[in-house]
């Protein structure tokens, strides 16, 4: 009779831990937070840029050498303290300055400046794309004439500032 006991008492912790084990695989465990959602301007700041494509107002690609472009061609470092500096692909300086994204993130505003901090130009350009992948945005040749454009096509880089 002491054998059944024992093997009443094994068959009862077996099934013991085997609902143990069923129930701590059950969906009430937390799951991971979900990953926060970046804003435009932080998604520009999350990583270092390189120009891989540009492609013309019918889709086509254009040449990163052609003269429509090739001013728009390089390494492009956005930091989170709103300043920017952008490279050629050949590693010299083309220039640096402030950036900003508004939170709809539909234009990005470049303030170029020189040395001293003095202001050269500001660019404001329409952006296409902006997402961990992807940065495009669009330059017009002929501000009057909207018809007419490139799309200069970043994406993720992991070049380090010269």
């Amino acid at each position: 009779m002491k054998m059944k006991h024992v093997k009443a008492i094994t068959a009862g912790l077996m099934i013991a831990l085997g609902s143990i084990l069923v129930s701590s695989c059950s969906k009430d465990d937390p799951q991971p937070a979900p990953e926060r959602q970046l804003s435009p301007a932080e998604t520009l700041a999350s990583t270092a840029w390189e120009t891989t494509n540009a492609k013309n107002n019918q889709g086509s690609n254009v040449p990163l050498s052609d003269a429509n472009v090739a001013n728009f061609v390089g390494f492009a470092y956005f930091k989170t303290n709103g300043t920017f500096t952008m490279y050629n692909l050949d590693n010299s300086p083309k220039m640096r300055g402030d950036w900003s994204v508004p939170p709809d993130g539909k234009t990005r505003t470049i303030v170029a400046k020189n040395a001293a901090g003095e202001t050269l130009f500001t660019r404001v350009v329409e952006i296409t794309v902006l997402t961990k992948t992807e940065f495009t945005y669009r330059i017009y040749p002929d501000n009057s004439n909207k018809s007419v454009y490139y799309d200069i096509v970043h994406t993720p880089t992991q070049h380090p500032e010269p």
